[in-house]
Protein backbone atom coordinates (compact mmCIF):
# COMPACT_ATOMS: atom_id res chain seq x y z
CA UNK A 1 0.00 0.00 0.00
CA UNK A 2 2.90 2.36 0.77
CA UNK A 3 4.38 1.77 -2.69
CA UNK A 4 0.99 2.16 -4.36
CA UNK A 5 -0.03 5.37 -2.58
CA UNK A 6 3.35 7.07 -2.11
CA UNK A 7 6.42 5.55 -3.81
CA UNK A 8 8.87 2.70 -3.39
CA UNK A 9 11.33 5.03 -1.63
CA UNK A 10 8.93 5.26 1.31
CA UNK A 11 9.58 1.59 2.07
CA UNK A 12 12.89 2.89 3.43
CA UNK A 13 11.73 6.31 4.70
CA UNK A 14 9.09 4.71 6.95
CA UNK A 15 11.92 3.29 9.08
CA UNK A 16 13.29 6.74 9.93
CA UNK A 17 10.63 7.65 12.55
CA UNK A 18 10.87 4.13 13.98
CA UNK A 19 14.63 4.55 14.38
CA UNK A 20 14.14 7.97 15.97
CA UNK A 21 11.75 6.53 18.56
CA UNK A 22 14.18 3.71 19.35
CA UNK A 23 17.05 6.18 19.79
CA UNK A 24 14.95 8.31 22.12
CA UNK A 25 13.64 5.46 24.27
CA UNK A 26 16.66 3.11 24.41
CA UNK A 27 18.72 5.17 26.93
CA UNK A 28 15.70 5.32 29.26
CA UNK A 29 14.54 1.70 28.95
CA UNK A 30 17.63 -0.44 28.28
CA UNK A 31 19.83 -0.80 31.39
CA UNK A 32 23.58 -0.42 31.14
CA UNK A 33 25.71 -3.57 31.31
CA UNK A 34 29.43 -4.17 31.01
CA UNK A 35 31.47 -7.31 30.57
CA UNK A 36 34.63 -7.64 32.64
CA UNK A 37 36.38 -9.50 29.84
CA UNK A 38 35.38 -6.83 27.33
CA UNK A 39 36.76 -4.07 29.53
CA UNK A 40 40.07 -5.93 29.74
CA UNK A 41 40.42 -6.99 26.10
CA UNK A 42 38.56 -4.19 24.39
CA UNK A 43 36.05 -4.47 21.61
CA UNK A 44 37.12 -6.66 18.70
CA UNK A 45 37.24 -3.88 16.11
CA UNK A 46 39.68 -5.76 13.87
CA UNK A 47 37.45 -8.82 13.70
CA UNK A 48 34.32 -6.77 13.03
CA UNK A 49 36.01 -4.86 10.21
CA UNK A 50 37.52 -7.99 8.65
CA UNK A 51 34.31 -10.03 8.53
CA UNK A 52 32.22 -7.06 7.35
CA UNK A 53 34.57 -6.16 4.50
CA UNK A 54 35.06 -9.83 3.63
CA UNK A 55 31.32 -10.43 3.34
CA UNK A 56 30.85 -7.24 1.30
CA UNK A 57 33.66 -8.23 -1.06
CA UNK A 58 32.19 -11.70 -1.55
CA UNK A 59 28.63 -10.52 -2.21
CA UNK A 60 29.76 -7.66 -4.48
CA UNK A 61 31.97 -9.97 -6.54
CA UNK A 62 29.15 -12.52 -6.92
CA UNK A 63 26.84 -9.77 -8.14
CA UNK A 64 29.34 -8.35 -10.65
CA UNK A 65 30.78 -11.68 -11.81
CA UNK A 66 28.15 -12.08 -14.54
CA UNK A 67 29.02 -8.74 -16.16
CA UNK A 68 32.76 -8.97 -15.46
CA UNK A 69 33.06 -12.61 -16.49
CA UNK A 70 33.61 -15.45 -14.02
CA UNK A 71 37.24 -15.92 -15.06
CA UNK A 72 38.10 -12.23 -15.47
CA UNK A 73 40.90 -10.66 -13.44
CA UNK A 74 38.49 -8.44 -11.46
CA UNK A 75 36.33 -11.41 -10.48
CA UNK A 76 39.32 -13.50 -9.39
CA UNK A 77 40.79 -10.59 -7.43
CA UNK A 78 37.44 -9.96 -5.75
CA UNK A 79 37.15 -13.56 -4.61
CA UNK A 80 40.79 -13.54 -3.45
CA UNK A 81 40.24 -10.38 -1.38
CA UNK A 82 37.09 -11.85 0.16
CA UNK A 83 38.86 -15.10 1.04
CA UNK A 84 41.85 -13.24 2.53
CA UNK A 85 39.62 -11.08 4.73
CA UNK A 86 37.59 -14.06 5.95
CA UNK A 87 40.77 -15.99 6.77
CA UNK A 88 42.11 -12.91 8.56
CA UNK A 89 38.89 -12.79 10.58
CA UNK A 90 39.38 -16.39 11.72
CA UNK A 91 42.98 -15.68 12.74
CA UNK A 92 41.94 -12.54 14.64
CA UNK A 93 39.26 -14.47 16.53
CA UNK A 94 41.81 -17.07 17.58
CA UNK A 95 44.16 -14.50 19.08
CA UNK A 96 41.87 -11.79 20.43
CA UNK A 97 41.29 -11.89 24.23
CA UNK A 98 37.59 -11.03 23.79
CA UNK A 99 36.71 -12.08 20.22
CA UNK A 100 33.59 -10.96 18.42
CA UNK A 101 32.76 -14.62 17.68
CA UNK A 102 34.63 -17.09 19.93
CA UNK A 103 35.36 -20.03 17.64
CA UNK A 104 34.80 -22.47 20.49
CA UNK A 105 31.05 -22.00 20.11
CA UNK A 106 31.15 -23.97 16.86
CA UNK A 107 32.18 -27.05 18.84
CA UNK A 108 28.46 -27.25 19.61
CA UNK A 109 27.51 -29.50 16.72
CA UNK A 110 23.82 -28.64 16.92
CA UNK A 111 24.55 -24.91 16.62
CA UNK A 112 27.05 -25.31 13.78
CA UNK A 113 24.77 -27.59 11.75
CA UNK A 114 21.74 -25.39 12.34
CA UNK A 115 23.58 -22.24 11.25
CA UNK A 116 24.91 -23.96 8.12
CA UNK A 117 21.42 -25.22 7.28
CA UNK A 118 19.84 -21.82 7.90
CA UNK A 119 22.43 -20.19 5.63
CA UNK A 120 21.17 -22.30 2.73
CA UNK A 121 17.49 -21.91 3.59
CA UNK A 122 17.84 -18.11 3.84
CA UNK A 123 19.65 -18.05 0.49
CA UNK A 124 16.75 -19.87 -1.13
CA UNK A 125 14.05 -17.90 0.71
CA UNK A 126 15.32 -14.39 -0.07
CA UNK A 127 15.67 -15.35 -3.72
CA UNK A 128 12.11 -16.67 -3.79
CA UNK A 129 10.65 -13.38 -2.51
CA UNK A 130 12.77 -11.32 -4.90
CA UNK A 131 12.20 -13.26 -8.11
CA UNK A 132 8.57 -14.15 -7.46
CA UNK A 133 7.82 -10.44 -6.91
CA UNK A 134 9.51 -9.60 -10.22
CA UNK A 135 7.57 -12.38 -11.94
CA UNK A 136 4.21 -11.21 -10.61
CA UNK A 137 4.84 -7.58 -11.57
CA UNK A 138 6.96 -7.77 -14.73
CA UNK A 139 5.47 -10.88 -16.34
CA UNK A 140 1.90 -11.17 -15.03
CA UNK A 141 1.50 -7.39 -14.77
CA UNK A 142 0.39 -7.23 -11.12
CA UNK A 143 0.44 -3.91 -9.30
CA UNK A 144 2.45 -3.51 -6.09
CA UNK A 145 -0.71 -3.78 -3.97
CA UNK A 146 -1.99 -6.86 -5.82
CA UNK A 147 1.41 -8.48 -5.44
CA UNK A 148 1.35 -7.83 -1.71
CA UNK A 149 -2.10 -9.39 -1.41
CA UNK A 150 -0.92 -12.35 -3.49
CA UNK A 151 1.73 -13.06 -0.84
CA UNK A 152 -0.79 -13.36 2.00
CA UNK A 153 -1.19 -17.17 1.65
CA UNK A 154 2.53 -17.59 2.40
CA UNK A 155 2.29 -15.47 5.54
CA UNK A 156 -0.91 -17.05 6.84
CA UNK A 157 0.25 -20.61 6.18
CA UNK A 158 3.64 -19.89 7.74
CA UNK A 159 2.01 -18.57 10.93
CA UNK A 160 -0.21 -21.65 11.25
CA UNK A 161 2.63 -24.05 10.46
CA UNK A 162 4.88 -22.40 13.06
CA UNK A 163 2.25 -22.92 15.75
CA UNK A 164 1.94 -26.57 14.73
CA UNK A 165 5.71 -27.02 14.64
CA UNK A 166 6.10 -25.84 18.24
CA UNK A 167 3.84 -28.68 19.36
CA UNK A 168 5.44 -31.27 17.10
CA UNK A 169 8.93 -30.41 18.37
CA UNK A 170 7.86 -31.20 21.93
CA UNK A 171 6.59 -34.57 20.78
CA UNK A 172 9.15 -35.65 18.17
CA UNK A 173 12.25 -33.47 18.97
CA UNK A 174 13.59 -30.81 16.54
CA UNK A 175 15.46 -32.97 14.02
CA UNK A 176 12.58 -34.88 12.35
CA UNK A 177 10.38 -31.77 12.31
CA UNK A 178 13.19 -29.72 10.76
CA UNK A 179 13.92 -32.34 8.10
CA UNK A 180 10.24 -32.64 7.22
CA UNK A 181 9.87 -28.86 6.97
CA UNK A 182 12.91 -28.52 4.73
CA UNK A 183 11.71 -31.36 2.51
CA UNK A 184 8.30 -29.71 2.10
CA UNK A 185 10.02 -26.38 1.36
CA UNK A 186 12.08 -28.07 -1.35
CA UNK A 187 8.86 -29.36 -2.92
CA UNK A 188 7.48 -25.80 -2.82
CA UNK A 189 10.49 -24.44 -4.71
CA UNK A 190 10.15 -27.24 -7.25
CA UNK A 191 6.49 -26.28 -7.78
CA UNK A 192 7.60 -22.72 -8.57
CA UNK A 193 9.61 -24.02 -11.51
CA UNK A 194 6.28 -24.78 -13.25
CA UNK A 195 5.64 -21.09 -13.98
CA UNK A 196 5.33 -19.87 -17.56
CA UNK A 197 4.85 -16.53 -19.25
CA UNK A 198 1.06 -16.86 -18.91
CA UNK A 199 0.74 -18.83 -15.66
CA UNK A 200 -2.47 -18.70 -13.71
CA UNK A 201 -2.03 -17.59 -10.10
CA UNK A 202 -4.54 -20.06 -8.65
CA UNK A 203 -3.14 -23.11 -10.44
CA UNK A 204 0.60 -22.38 -10.44
CA UNK A 205 1.59 -19.76 -7.86
CA UNK A 206 -0.88 -20.35 -5.03
CA UNK A 207 -0.14 -24.09 -4.51
CA UNK A 208 3.60 -23.36 -4.37
CA UNK A 209 3.04 -20.53 -1.87
CA UNK A 210 0.94 -22.71 0.42
CA UNK A 211 3.49 -25.55 0.33
CA UNK A 212 6.36 -23.12 0.94
CA UNK A 213 4.54 -21.50 3.86
CA UNK A 214 3.89 -24.90 5.39
CA UNK A 215 7.48 -26.09 4.95
CA UNK A 216 9.17 -22.90 6.10
CA UNK A 217 6.89 -22.60 9.12
CA UNK A 218 7.72 -26.19 10.08
CA UNK A 219 11.45 -25.48 9.66
CA UNK A 220 11.94 -22.11 11.37
CA UNK A 221 10.86 -23.22 14.87
CA UNK A 222 13.05 -26.35 15.17
CA UNK A 223 16.06 -24.67 13.54
CA UNK A 224 15.88 -21.85 16.11
CA UNK A 225 15.63 -24.33 18.97
CA UNK A 226 18.47 -26.43 17.59
CA UNK A 227 20.73 -23.38 17.12
CA UNK A 228 20.43 -22.43 20.80
CA UNK A 229 20.09 -25.90 22.33
CA UNK A 230 22.82 -26.86 24.78
CA UNK A 231 24.51 -23.45 24.59
CA UNK A 232 25.82 -22.07 27.92
CA UNK A 233 23.82 -19.19 29.36
CA UNK A 234 26.67 -16.76 28.77
CA UNK A 235 26.72 -17.63 25.06
CA UNK A 236 22.95 -17.57 24.47
CA UNK A 237 23.07 -14.03 23.05
CA UNK A 238 25.96 -14.97 20.78
CA UNK A 239 24.12 -18.08 19.53
CA UNK A 240 21.00 -16.05 18.76
CA UNK A 241 23.05 -13.34 17.07
CA UNK A 242 24.86 -15.90 14.94
CA UNK A 243 21.55 -17.32 13.74
CA UNK A 244 20.27 -13.87 12.75
CA UNK A 245 23.56 -13.01 11.08
CA UNK A 246 23.51 -16.31 9.22
CA UNK A 247 20.06 -15.43 7.88
CA UNK A 248 21.21 -12.03 6.59
CA UNK A 249 24.47 -13.31 5.11
CA UNK A 250 22.74 -16.31 3.55
CA UNK A 251 20.10 -14.07 2.03
CA UNK A 252 22.73 -11.71 0.58
CA UNK A 253 24.86 -14.50 -0.85
CA UNK A 254 21.86 -16.40 -2.15
CA UNK A 255 20.38 -13.37 -3.86
CA UNK A 256 23.74 -12.60 -5.48
CA UNK A 257 24.11 -16.17 -6.76
CA UNK A 258 20.51 -16.51 -7.93
CA UNK A 259 20.61 -13.09 -9.62
CA UNK A 260 23.68 -14.12 -11.57
CA UNK A 261 22.02 -17.38 -12.64
CA UNK A 262 18.77 -15.64 -13.57
CA UNK A 263 20.49 -12.85 -15.53
CA UNK A 264 22.59 -15.34 -17.48
CA UNK A 265 19.54 -17.42 -18.41
CA UNK A 266 17.47 -14.35 -19.33
CA UNK A 267 20.25 -12.92 -21.51
CA UNK A 268 20.66 -16.25 -23.30
CA UNK A 269 16.92 -16.43 -23.97
CA UNK A 270 16.83 -12.86 -25.32
CA UNK A 271 19.74 -13.59 -27.64
CA UNK A 272 17.90 -16.59 -29.02
CA UNK A 273 14.96 -14.37 -29.98
CA UNK A 274 12.53 -14.93 -27.09
CA UNK A 275 10.16 -12.14 -26.08
CA UNK A 276 11.01 -10.29 -22.87
CA UNK A 277 8.31 -11.90 -20.66
CA UNK A 278 9.33 -15.35 -21.84
CA UNK A 279 13.03 -14.60 -21.34
CA UNK A 280 12.40 -13.25 -17.85
CA UNK A 281 10.39 -16.36 -16.99
CA UNK A 282 13.28 -18.57 -18.12
CA UNK A 283 15.60 -16.63 -15.83
CA UNK A 284 13.24 -16.80 -12.85
CA UNK A 285 12.71 -20.54 -13.31
CA UNK A 286 16.47 -21.08 -13.27
CA UNK A 287 16.67 -19.15 -9.99
CA UNK A 288 13.92 -21.31 -8.48
CA UNK A 289 15.77 -24.46 -9.54
CA UNK A 290 18.89 -23.26 -7.72
CA UNK A 291 16.76 -22.36 -4.69
CA UNK A 292 15.30 -25.87 -4.65
CA UNK A 293 18.81 -27.35 -4.80
CA UNK A 294 19.96 -25.14 -1.91
CA UNK A 295 17.00 -26.22 0.20
CA UNK A 296 17.60 -29.88 -0.67
CA UNK A 297 21.23 -29.56 0.46
CA UNK A 298 19.84 -28.08 3.68
CA UNK A 299 17.83 -31.28 4.18
CA UNK A 300 21.01 -33.34 3.79
CA UNK A 301 22.90 -31.14 6.24
CA UNK A 302 20.12 -31.43 8.80
CA UNK A 303 20.08 -35.22 8.41
CA UNK A 304 23.83 -35.75 8.51
CA UNK A 305 25.19 -33.04 10.79
CA UNK A 306 22.40 -32.26 13.23
CA UNK A 307 22.84 -34.50 16.29
CA UNK A 308 19.82 -35.94 17.97
CA UNK A 309 18.72 -34.33 21.16
CA UNK A 310 19.95 -35.80 24.41
CA UNK A 311 16.54 -37.16 25.24
CA UNK A 312 16.60 -39.35 22.15
CA UNK A 313 20.04 -40.73 23.00
CA UNK A 314 19.07 -41.42 26.62
CA UNK A 315 15.89 -43.13 25.44
CA UNK A 316 17.91 -45.49 23.24
CA UNK A 317 20.41 -46.13 26.04
CA UNK A 318 17.63 -47.22 28.40
CA UNK A 319 16.21 -49.49 25.71
CA UNK A 320 19.66 -50.98 25.09
CA UNK A 321 20.09 -51.70 28.80
CA UNK A 322 16.72 -53.45 28.96
CA UNK A 323 17.55 -55.51 25.87
CA UNK A 324 20.92 -56.51 27.34
CA UNK A 325 19.14 -57.86 30.42
CA UNK A 326 16.68 -59.79 28.27
CA UNK A 327 19.47 -61.31 26.15
CA UNK A 328 21.51 -62.23 29.21
CA UNK A 329 22.25 -66.04 29.36
CA UNK A 330 20.54 -66.21 32.72
CA UNK A 331 17.45 -64.40 31.59
CA UNK A 332 15.40 -67.52 30.78
CA UNK A 333 16.01 -68.74 34.32
CA UNK A 334 15.26 -65.39 35.93
CA UNK A 335 11.80 -64.85 37.37
CA UNK A 336 12.04 -61.09 36.94
CA UNK A 337 12.19 -60.79 33.16
CA UNK A 338 8.82 -59.07 32.95
CA UNK A 339 9.87 -56.58 35.63
CA UNK A 340 13.03 -55.73 33.67
CA UNK A 341 11.03 -55.00 30.52
CA UNK A 342 8.45 -52.98 32.46
CA UNK A 343 11.22 -50.99 34.15
CA UNK A 344 12.76 -50.16 30.78
CA UNK A 345 9.41 -48.98 29.45
CA UNK A 346 8.77 -46.85 32.53
CA UNK A 347 12.18 -45.23 32.17
CA UNK A 348 11.54 -44.47 28.51
CA UNK A 349 8.22 -42.87 29.40
CA UNK A 350 9.80 -40.80 32.20
CA UNK A 351 12.62 -39.55 29.94
CA UNK A 352 10.13 -38.72 27.19
CA UNK A 353 8.10 -36.64 29.66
Amino acid sequence: MIVEVLSWQWVFFVNVPIGAVVLALAPRIVPESRSESASQGGYDVEGAVAITLGTIALVFTLIKAESWGWTSARTLVGFAVAAALIVAFVQIERRHPDPLVPLRIFSNRSLAASDATFLLVAAALFGMFFFLTLYLQQVLGYSALKTGVAYLPVSLTLIGASALASRLVDRFTPKPVLCFGLFVSTVGFVLLTRISGHSDYASHILPAMVVLGLGLGMAFVPITIAATNGVPTGDSGLASGLLNTTQQVGGSLGLAILSSVSTSRTTSALQSGSALPVALTHGFKAAFVVAAVLCAVGVVLALVLRPRRRREREDEEVEAVAISFIRCPGAPYCGHLARVVAFGRRMRGALAR
